[in-house]
């Protein structure tokens, strides 16, 4: 159990039944009673966002969530096949918990997952990733020096900005939190 004064963005407890993370909390001291602990939650389940006001008094219970390397194997219908690094179990995850990383993987990419207890909660990306450009307009001679960009689409299906001078067929590297070119590989 952790008191709701030692909360911290990022931390991770369990209330109301499901795995919540903390997003944001603040002390509020006011002039007469007791203090107040204003804090900002996220399922980790759901991804619902909601308020809590807590006594400085209360107490949560936190909880150990580990995280594990994972190669990302295949598409099953519409789970997604990842498989342990350390014992070559396969797991099958939702569309829901891998949402928006699934435009940057590609087979035998290998992620982070956060694990509670057997449950998945969540994946984690590489920052960079390197991915063939399938279809993009032909780039521009002598256009370079405007710094104009066009969109591409990777291999994946995401799209991205490229410079005008990146041509179809070619390995670029792409931030994944932010989903930006950084430069070809």
């Amino acid at each position: 159990m952790i008191s709701v004064t030692e909360l911290r963005n990022g931390t991770k407890v369990e209330m109301d039944g499901g795995l919540w993370e903390c997003l944001d909390y603040s002390h509020l001291k006011m002039g007469r009673g007791g203090a107040k602990v204003v804090t900002k939650f996220r399922n980790m389940e759901s991804g619902a966002i909601v308020d809590r006001t807590f006594n400085s008094t209360e107490k949560l219970q936190d909880i150990y969530v580990e995280g594990k390397k994972m190669q990302y194997l295949y598409k099953d219908g519409e789970d997604f096949v990842f498989m342990d690094m350390e014992t070559f179990e396969q797991v099958h995850l939702s569309p829901a918990l891998v949402s928006d990383a699934a435009k940057y993987m590609k087979e035998n990419t290998e992620v982070d997952v956060a694990m509670y207890g057997e449950k998945a909660l969540s994946i984690t990306l590489p920052n960079q990733v390197i991915l063939k450009i399938v279809e993009t307009d032909p780039g521009l001679r002598g256009d370079t020096a405007s710094g104009g960009t066009k969109p591409a689409k990777l291999e994946t299906g995401a799209v991205v900005q490229v410079p005008l001078f990146v041509e179809q067929d070619t390995s670029v590297k792409v931030d994944t939190r932010t989903g930006m070119y950084l430069s070809r590989a």
